[in-house]
């Protein structure tokens, strides 16, 4: 049975957030509100298009992020993902306000139980960066605070009283954004939740505000608990050196690293950028490529959705030109909550009884035939007929004298023959 969920401690216990400290000079220095976009080098009819979008959702932007934009290029990368703009002001009709269905799946304030083993903890609607594909972007916009610890009370209950629930991910908002010491009471209170073996704490700080990882803060989620961090990094030019020391602290203390990206359109959806991207997740963050999410039917981003086909193929492009580590599941998460379904793509060309065809990486077709032991008693293999062992032996023979280019069609008869010729053999491997 699940021990008591300890208490709150009192709001005069909680240690307060450091001043001076690298990230917090990193947040004033940046954008903080739609007013601060004016000191950013743009031309007078950009900040004219951009103000709509910066009062109607929430905007802050690291002053290190800001940094990583090409000022010069209009459509530059990380500049998209910050900076507002009018398309964000441009709904399509089947977009939606809660693309993904949270509020369907959530019994209580502050969590969605979507999966049978796992849920979502929403500690904080706070972000250190409000990004412009956000699928959460609406719900952000309710609430611009953290949760007191006491008002996830009733979650915290709720996860206790079902034992089937493994894994808590802590999500929001960014959890990162909590200060050290409620990052180490939450991380307290659900370890003591018996049936709890997993925190999962999903995060844009490495990527956006990468000085915020502190040996400080790897201690507060230090326990017993296996604990494994999903960053969001989208494009290379994310993976800087101060992004990649946040990284290393996460690794060394023990952290499991994954990331998931969104296919973004003209960000990260062409193939070099995302071959790029994937490798240096793996060998310069040890972060693990976990999932890439189909952009979401979020509320006017449909300037940053690729089609499903596109997408497909930029993922295809990936096998073999990078290793299999590197490689992230694509995936859809449905509308209304129906949850996540893998886009493949499929490498299967065809079937034919326990005959298939594939795809090999480089574009060739591989046939296999499943070789299975039926059930029941073992039977007497047929001695290969005899005219089939001749055919197979000569055009082995002519193919060893003439050369495989000149001979084709003994190639084939060949391959038919020795078909017929194993099928009937007991073959060891």
């Amino acid at each position: 049975m699940s021990e008591a969920v300890p208490k709150p401690q009192a709001r005069s216990e909680r240690r307060p957030r450091p001043l001076g400290a690298p990230w917090a000079e990193d947040l004033r220095a940046g954008v903080r509100r739609a007013d601060d976009l004016r000191r950013l080098p743009l031309a007078p009819e950009e900040h004219e298009h951009l103000r709509p979008a910066a009062t109607a959702y929430k905007v802050r932007i690291p002053a290190s992020y800001l940094e990583l934009v090409d000022w010069s290029d209009p459509d530059d990368p990380i500049r998209r993902q910050a900076v507002p703009s009018a398309d964000e002001l441009r709904p399509l009709p089947g977009e939606r306000p809660d693309p993904i269905g949270d509020a369907a799946h959530s019994p209580v304030p502050h969590l969605t139980h979507r999966y049978p083993d796992r849920v979502l903890l929403y500690p904080t609607y706070v972000c250190s960066m409000y990004c412009r594909h956000c699928f959460r972007k609406e719900a952000l916009n309710e609430d611009d605070r953290g949760v007191a610890l006491d008002r996830l009370e009733p979650a915290l209950r709720y996860v206790a009283e079902h034992p089937e629930i493994r894994e808590v991910i802590l999500t929001g908002g960014d959890p990162l954004t909590l200060s050290d010491g409620q990052l180490e009471r939450l991380r307290s209170r659900i370890e003591a939740i018996d049936h709890v073996r997993l925190l999962r704490v999903h995060t844009r700080v490495p990527v956006t505000l990468p000085t915020r990882i502190t040996p400080e803060l790897v201690r507060a989620l230090r326990g017993r608990l296996v604990t494994v961090v999903v960053t969001h990094f989208n494009h290379p030019r994310e993976i800087t050196m101060a992004a990649t020391e946040a990284c290393r602290l996460l690794r060394e203390a023990g952290f499991m690293l994954l990331n998931q990206s969104v296919l973004l359109r003209g960000i990260n959806d062409d193939p070099q950028t995302m071959e790029t991207l994937v490798r240096e997740l793996v060998y310069t963050l040890g972060a693990k490529p976990y999932y890439l999410h189909h952009c979401d039917l979020t509320r006017g981003v449909s300037h940053f959705r690729t089609s499903l086909d596109e997408g497909q193929a930029l993922v295809k492009g990936l096998r073999g030109r990078v290793s299999g580590l590197c490689i992230p599941h694509y995936v859809l998460d449905l509308p209304g909550g129906d949850g996540k379904v893998p886009l493949g793509p499929s490498f299967v060309r065809g079937r034919e009884g326990r005959c298939w065809s594939f795809e090999t990486w480089d574009g060739g077709l591989h046939e296999y035939e499943e070789q299975l032991r039926e059930p029941g008693p073992s039977q007497e293999v047929p001695e290969p007929d005899r005219e089939d062992r001749a055919l197979a032996w000569d055009a082995a023979r002519a193919l060893a004298h003439h050369g495989a280019r000149a001979l084709w069609h003994e190639a084939s008869a060949a391959v038919r023959g020795l078909r017929r010729l194993f099928r009937g053999s007991t073959i060891h491997r």
